[in-house]
């Protein structure tokens, strides 16, 4: 018998002693044979046979306590993907539902997408959008991550890093977010394990040391504890943990303790049937223990945001022993451990359709605010910062809770409260003291929040720098793209042209307009204007579009180089053996030449000369930003040849300024007066306001017969009042 038929048998075991009747389990004979079939040539990075990897992930969804339908998906959710099994084929031998489970869980990888990142981006917002409308998709591919993270040793070293990564950084926190504590904590030990094998290492090294110091510590607190409960609450269960490694990890490294500073390596919970149980059994624990000041917290009365109840306090052992003991009901045990699939597993509050949907309303309210983020980036800072493993609960003045990611500010508090008690904020008070907008909440704390009745009050930009919920940024970028659409396009091109000139890319406008034509389209922008928009009031940022823009910008200077450009006032086909010719070029006979329009070079310009393919030699300057790239690669280096300037007979080339001066009325009068009395022909001007210094930047394009004439004229233009630079450039 193969090894996997032994897992599969063990797991049908299973399903048995879970009391499934035998038509389910024939349900998932059928999804075996199918999975087993679908995937007999394909193996693990281990050796083992593939089909191994669906039985285990079904396994720990049935332990979680999952229903039919989950447990036949998590058998098929590779078979999509990884073979030629088609979703109808599984709606057709199954049904809709688990259809929609695998494809839920399904990653894109039969579209083309660009980069890594993208493909990244758009697999978890497919996944987003899945559970959204039904939570078992998650929960599935948690149990598939888990397993994957179990047999991770077998993976190349940089692929176990960046599988840690991404498991710690979105789908422990999910775990988290979803209160599947049982999950949450094996996914962030085995990251930990790869992501810093030394600390893993040491403080596993250490945990070994203190149970062999301490040993059968946990029996007999659990005893002294039991014995003292067995006469008034019989029922009670006691059990005890230590505390896990990656969370040691967190309190060493990340909040700079000792070891021997972590109070609540130890644990005992106490389980009873009663909240009213769980208040009688502190009174007792704490008159048979000395408590700890300050370590006593009521996650009963105030309960996390993924609903964890339970109560926790830390008192010490007649040795003088630290540990935390934690009192919950049954109800709060099963939440805590398995969070929202504690639905299917226990039942628990039997969840009705509506109650269900409130319990899984952040998802949609995350999507939502995620609209916009079409970078994994985003997406992976707000699933960070929104299911944070720490929070802070402050109150209204009402007395009505409410639970925020640590470092939440009074504003994240208003926006809370509604859409426009944010919008009309102009101050706050925490415990009746006055605080800035950008002031962190403390747990404990009365906020009141100050606002005006201002038809015309609204958010300022600057608050998106200090907000720490995406619900508030979202809400703030939403007013900026509803109330100021004509000024949000003119900031977000200001940011996109600043980009170029900030990176020295030089292209002219049909170029410009062809690269931003590219870039709108690729994320999915009707015209140019919303692309600009989405920029000007903070839902992208300029910046993330640089690489996108480089390569965009390399594809048009390699067109330029396979095309013949006219050079201007010179015929298009220039012959090297020519008495009259502007280039000289050593040994190459009636050659076609033409000037590249990323640096304009110019009579007197140190040059050098791009062999194209089949289409003549571009002429460069040697300092153009452009040489470089291609000049130190070692298959296109020999395609560089040295050129030099001829005499010339009076021809005007075409070159570029960039001017920056105050914004004056008249200033642009000035400098066309001063072509004029130069006698320089002005070709093209455009100009552009930059508000934030209330300057202006204008590019000429004039004709010039040589370098000489051209630094003349920059001399003379920057004399005139209120020009505070003059630079050559690319042209516009």
């Amino acid at each position: 018998m193969k090894d996997y038929q032994e897992l599969y048998e063990k797991f049908k075991r299973n399903l048995e002693e879970n009391d499934f009747s035998e038509e389910n389990i024939a349900i998932i004979d059928k999804a075996f044979k199918l999975a087993q079939e679908a995937h007999k040539e394909q193996y693990r990075y281990s050796g083992e046979a593939y089909i191994i990897h669906p039985i285990n992930v079904a396994q720990i969804l049935l332990d979680l306590g999952m229903d039919i339908d989950t447990l036949t998906a998590a058998l098929l959710h590779d078979c999509v993907e990884d073979t030629d099994v088609t979703l109808e084929d599984i709606k057709k031998e199954f049904s809709e539902e688990v259809a929609y489970l695998v494809n839920g869980v399904t990653k894109l990888s039969k579209i083309v997408i660009n980069t890594t990142e993208e493909r990244q981006a758009e697999n978890l917002r497919k996944m987003l959008l899945a559970m959204a409308d039904d939570i078992r998709v998650i929960i599935i591919k948690l149990a598939d991550r888990l397993h994957n993270m179990k047999t991770l040793e077998f993976m190349k070293k940089q692929k176990q890093r960046d599988k840690a990564l991404e498991t710690l950084e979105i789908y422990a926190p999910i775990a988290h977010r979803l209160g599947i504590m049982t999950i949450k904590n094996e996914l962030e030990d085995l990251s930990l394990r790869y992501l810093d094998p030394i600390a893993y290492i040491e403080i596993e090294k250490l945990t070994e040391q203190k149970l062999n110091i301490h040993k059968n510590f946990i029996d007999d607190i659990i005893l002294k504890i039991n014995f003292r409960l067995k006469d008034n609450f019989p029922d009670a269960h006691i059990e005890g943990r230590v505390k896990s490694i990656n969370g040691i990890y967190r309190k060493m490294y990340m909040q700079n303790k000792t070891f021997d500073e972590i109070f609540d390596f130890f644990a005992i919970r106490v389980i009873v049937s009663s909240v009213l149980d769980c208040y009688n059994i502190l009174g007792i624990v704490h008159d048979m223990f000395h408590s700890m000041p300050g370590r006593f917290k009521d996650y009963i009365s105030i309960p996390k945001s993924n609903m964890y109840q339970s109560i926790h306090t830390t008192v010490l052992s007649e040795d003088g022993q630290p540990f935390e003991i934690q009192i919950r009901t049954w109800d709060m045990h099963y939440s805590a451990e398995y969070g929202i699939a504690a639905h299917w597993k226990y039942k628990v509050n039997d969840l009705k359709a509506d109650q269900m949907d409130e319990r899984i309303s952040w998802v949609r309210q995350l999507i939502e605010n995620q609209d916009n983020a079409d970078d994994f980036e985003d997406i992976v800072k707000t699933i960070k910062s929104e299911f944070a493993n720490d929070e802070v609960f402050v109150f209204t003045p009402q007395g009505e809770i409410k639970s925020f990611p640590l470092g939440s500010t009074v504003l994240d508090f208003a926006y809370a409260i509604h859409t426009d008690v944010g919008h009309k904020t102009i101050g706050a008070k925490a415990d009746g003291k006055i605080v800035q907008l950008d002031y962190k909440m403390k747990t404990g704390q009365i906020i009141e929040i100050l606002t005006t009745k201002s038809a015309e009050k609204g958010p300022s930009r600057d608050w998106l720098n200090f907000v720490k919920t995406s619900s508030a940024k979202t809400k703030i970028r939403l007013w900026f793209k509803k109330e100021k659409r004509t000024e949000n396009i003119e900031n977000g091109k200001n940011d996109i042209i600043r980009l170029f000139k900030n990176n020295n890319i030089r292209a002219y406008d049909e170029d410009y307009d062809e690269i931003i034509r590219h870039l709108y389209e690729k994320y999915h922008f009707s015209n140019a204007d919303d692309f600009y928009a989405a920029i000007g009031y903070g839902s992208l940022t300029a910046s993330k579009f640089l690489p996108a823009i480089k390569d965009e910008y390399q594809k048009l200077i390699k067109k330029d180089e396979e095309e013949i450009t006219p050079i201007p006032n010179i015929t298009q086909e220039v012959s090297s053996t020519a008495a009259d010719n502007v280039i000289s070029i050593s040994d190459i006979d009636n050659c076609l030449i033409k000037f590249s329009k990323c640096c304009n070079p110019i009579p007197g310009d140190d040059i050098i000369g791009f062999i194209t393919r089949g289409h003549g030699i571009s002429i460069h300057t040697k300092d153009c930003p452009n040489v470089p790239k291609t000049f130190n690669s070692k298959e296109e280096k020999d395609r560089w040849i040295e050129v030099n300037w001829n005499k010339t007979k009076g021809e005007y080339f075409q070159a570029s300024l960039l001017i920056t001066g105050t914004n004056r009325l008249g200033l642009l009068a000035d400098i066309t007066s001063r072509l004029a009395s130069l006698n320089i022909m002005l070709c093209a001007v455009r100009s552009r306001d930059i508000e934030e210094n209330d300057m202006t930047q204008i590019d000429l394009t004039i004709n010039v017969k040589n370098v000489d004439q051209l630094y003349n004229l920059m001399f003379k233009l920057g004399s005139i009042p209120g020009i505070v630079d003059v630079k050559r450039s690319g042209g516009y």
